[in-house]
């Protein structure tokens, strides 16, 4: 039995709690604490008093917090780590090339831009990160995310999807396009499709670096927890085949419009079977060369990734050989071969972001700023967990979100942790964020004197590289089968998830899928697993009857066991399987006993009337139908799995506490967590003083079923 030592008499500064076991000599003495009398107005002072207080110390940590580089920095191991982090560098920093130029076509956008994100990125991350090992960068998902912004802002603006600046020529990548009346955001009227695209997508940017840092602010990191690990799966695998669908188009060399709307997925193949004899066949042929170069190469590097100290560069290697194949061959002359066009060198003077064009992606930046602090952070945890060391969730919040805000005056879009990237970067000898000083050196070498020399470069090459890339997203199809025998929920809201994002658009998918998730969660409070128990041969332990066998029964005494919170979204769940169970409906039992006892009240007097006899002399059948009074006496709740109460869960036990004590069956609880034993006592369960506590509550089943059997022996000894 348990006594609350707040409100029960305490006995020489304790208070008590019994036990009747017999295997127990003394009883178990323990005081709950007594929280603290604090007012919610000191407790705010205080709070207050602590985080805004300005003084050398908290100067000091703050600034140490905000740029962790100045921590560790200093305490650098030279010898240790240098050499593994320029490897992992150089690696990451080949790796960015290629992957830059060739993620613009899914940003909508020119190479150069990709570039410098790449560049900013790494920079801001090695200030202001606190993991040693993620590689923060341009991420495909984001990429597509932020490309179909573009493209519908664009659409809107009155500018043509079709035109193909780069294929006009070299001199002509200045050329401005006469925009449509509609409002730009005040931008100067002779700004171009090109100029109009950096200014969306710098917007789009800086608005999602502002929602991340706010969140850090407001230390929003527990959105991330929606975010489940299927979820996160299946969204990317999802994104993957939208990424998958848009490339395809630049394989064939088939000039189509980026669909705009939901249904993209289906619109575009429908779009590509019909078009299909337009198809360029230099773009084809390169292609399929393409392809199987980069898959051979992934195969074997994964195959022999034991053997290899450093990935094999095929991805640089397929570019370099493809642009000077494209530029002596004069493919795009002679075959109308779409090509990548000028990238210039050095760097565009600063910008601020254009706040016009605002209002306009506002609610876009919104999935933007949560997929990419999202990846951030659990890629974060992941390895600082395998490597054995901790990550701040808030700081990562606010490294990610200026990643964003600061390069958005560089004609930079949105970044976030890469998972390739950063296992390509641990591989290769990463120690720490220096390696991403690096990468940004060698991504700074092509922007300064590189550039140009990949004017000729064909855009199906790049969109071989972005296909190529997606195999691990796209190979998590594999996993359904072992992840369906493993949870069959988790597998339904990866498919769920997926075919949202596929079938009808990245970020409705998400929605979909944070919501399916949660009424999954729902879903397993409002009807969880119930049971009868029995108890285990000579032990004090008790399982479910259905899932275990030799189980003992115990007399007259059922034990009931509720495996989730009890509140108002199961509360009829929680009743109806708790009559089932026990084969005993109160309310029913009350009414047929009372029919009955109305109908042998004739009886008694002589007479037989229908009540208890039928025309014929027999008794009425509803009186057989009540269970006899000697089945059961007793229900022991099993309390243990049962995390928290609300209103409705108290009124609910108080009801069955009352309707049961109607028909003589007593109502025990056991195992309550102090949060619920709470929630009872101010409920006013155990009564106004809490007189009944120890007679109601016990600290576990085997208790109450002694107590219960300590009260028929002493039933049994006054008859």
């Amino acid at each position: 039995m348990l006594v609350d030592s707040m409100n029960a008499p305490r006995m020489d500064g304790q208070a008590e709690l019994e036990r009747t076991d017999p295997g127990l000599q003394i009883p178990i003495l323990i005081q709950r604490q007594a929280p603290p009398q604090k007012s919610l107005r000191e407790t705010a002072k205080a709070s207050l008093r602590k985080k805004c207080s300005l003084t050398p110390t908290t100067l000091k940590d703050a600034i140490l917090g905000f740029f962790p580089v100045i921590g560790w920095l200093p305490k650098y191991r030279f010898r240790e780590y240098i050499v593994g982090d320029i490897m992992s560098g150089l690696v990451i920093g080949v790796i960015l090339v290629p992957q830059a130029i060739a993620y613009s076509l899914l940003a909508g956008l020119k190479p150069i831009y990709s570039l410098y994100t790449s560049f900013f990125s790494n920079i801001i991350y090695f200030l202001m990160g606190t993991s040693r090992h993620v590689s923060v960068g341009i991420f495909s998902l984001l990429c597509l995310m932020v490309g179909q912004v573009v493209d519908r802002e664009l659409q809107l603006a009155g500018f043509d999807l079709n035109e193909d600046v780069a294929a006009a020529g070299r001199n002509d990548s200045n050329e401005t396009f006469p925009a449509s009346e509609l409002p730009l955001g005040g931008l100067s009227p002779e700004c171009g499709k090109e100029c109009y695209a950096i200014s969306i997508a710098t917007a789009l940017t800086f608005l999602a670096g502002v929602y991340q840092v706010l969140m850090g602010l407001f230390r929003l990191g527990f959105v991330s927890t929606y975010l489940s690990q299927p979820l996160l799966d299946g969204f990317a695998t999802g994104a993957s085949l939208t990424i998958l669908t848009s490339q395809v188009k630049y394989l064939f060399g088939i000039k189509l419009p980026r669909y705009q709307g939901y249904g993209m997925f289906l619109a575009t193949w429908v779009n590509m079977i019909r078009n299909i004899t337009q198809a360029n066949v230099c773009d084809v042929l390169t292609s399929a060369v393409c392809l199987t170069v980069l898959i051979t190469a992934k195969e074997l590097t994964e195959r022999y990734k034991k053997k290899l100290r450093v990935p094999l560069p095929t991805e640089l290697v397929v570019i370099v050989t493809a642009t000077l194949v494209s530029h002596f061959g004069k493919l795009h002359e002679r075959y109308g071969s779409s090509i990548s066009g000028d990238i210039p060198t050095g760097f565009i003077p600063p910008q601020a972001p254009s706040f016009g064009l605002m209002h306009r992606v506002a609610l876009d930046a919104v999935p933007i700023a949560v997929i990419g602090f999202a990846f951030t952070v659990s890629l974060s945890e992941m390895f600082a967990k395998n490597y054995g060391y901790t990550i701040r969730a808030n700081q990562e919040m606010f490294a990610v979100g200026f990643c964003n805000i600061i390069p958005s005056f560089f004609h930079c879009y949105t970044t976030s942790a890469a998972l390739s990237k950063t296992l390509v970067k641990t591989s290769t000898g990463c120690h720490t964020q220096v390696s991403s000083v690096v990468s940004a050196a060698v991504v700074l070498l092509v922007l300064l004197f590189l550039a140009p020399l990949f004017y000729s470069l064909q855009k199906c090459v790049l969109a071989c590289i972005i296909i190529v890339s997606l195999k691990g997203a796209l190979w998590k199809f594999r996993d359904v089968p072992r992840q369906y025998r493993v949870n069959k929920t988790d597998a339904l809201i990866w498919c769920v998830t997926m075919a949202s994002c596929a079938l009808i658009s990245i970020e409705i998918g998400l929605l979909v899928g944070v919501l399916f998730s949660v009424f999954c969660v729902v879903g397993r409070t409002q009807h969880p697993h119930v049971a009868l128990l029995g108890q285990i041969e000579s032990t004090v332990f008790y399982e479910d009857n259905r899932k275990y066998e030799n189980l003992l029964p115990i007399p007259k005494i059922r034990i009931f066991r509720f495996e989730a919170p009890l509140y108002y979204a199961n509360k009829d769940f929680f009743l109806k399987s708790l009559y089932k169970m026990t084969g005993l409906d109160p309310t029913l039992e009350a009414a047929k006993r009372k029919k009955c006892e109305r109908g042998k009240a004739p009886m008694d007097g002589g007479h037989v009337g229908k009540g208890a006899l039928g025309e014929l002399g027999q008794a009425d059948p509803s009186c057989h139908l009540v269970p006899k009074q000697g089945e059961f006496h007793t229900i022991i709740i099993d309390c243990s799995s049962v995390l928290f109460l609300d209103t409705a869960g108290i009124g609910t036990l108080k009801n069955v506490w009352k309707d049961y004590k109607a028909v003589n069956v007593a109502i025990l609880l056991a195992g309550c967590n102090p949060s619920v034993t709470e929630s009872l006592r101010r409920g006013g369960y155990f009564g106004n003083d809490d007189s009944s506590m120890k007679e109601l509550l016990f600290y576990n089943v085997h208790g109450a079923v002694q107590f219960v059997r300590s009260r028929e022996q002493v039933v049994d000894s006054t008859l």
